[in-house]
């Protein structure tokens, strides 16, 4: 029976890529010298040091930009809270987000249903697999969710007939 799989997934080498760039910039740039602004990135969060906010809203935009130019979907980064730190030092989190979670795979499996295409969606850990009698019924399916989903980064691999 045909299928493919629904994932969300950031190619962590150009990841690390980016944030070194940006990173480069930001340690380059005249505006920033002398200040605390910098990008830190662990596993999969991405932390931005600044002296106010302007600064660090200045770094997010080069970090987007240099993600941007590696092919690295902005969208999959989520912005945390602003938190002060010492004086009027700030800094941010910034999550890149991995995988189809729970909320986002139960409106998947939503969708397909709704859809009344002959597909079958279910979850299966952080990715949707969904299942057909006919390949153009899931080229349908893969047109619906892009057409549907748009705030969320998603791939559709292991296409198999």
């Amino acid at each position: 029976m045909p299928s493919f799989d629904v994932v969300s997934e950031v190619d962590q080498v150009e990841l690390r890529n980016a944030v070194d760039q940006a990173s480069k910039e930001v340690g380059n740039r005249f505006d920033f010298k002398g200040t605390d602004a910098r990008i830190d990135l662990a596993d999969k969060l991405v932390t931005i040091h600044a002296d106010a906010q302007f600064q660090l809203d200045q770094v997010y935009d080069i970090l987007v930009a240099r993600l941007g130019k590696r092919n690295v979907d902005v969208r999959c980064l989520e912005r945390g809270e602003l938190q002060k730190v010492s004086g009027n030092k700030v800094k941010q989190d910034v999550t890149v987000r991995v995988g189809v979670g729970g909320d986002l795979a139960k409106k998947i499996v939503k969708l397909i249903k709704d859809s009344k295409l002959k597909l079958q969606a279910g979850i299966q850990g952080d990715a949707v697999r969904v299942s057909g009698a006919k390949r153009d019924t899931l080229q349908e399916g893969i047109a619906l969710l892009r057409r549907e989903i748009k705030d969320f980064p998603l791939q559709f691999n292991n296409f198999r007939d």
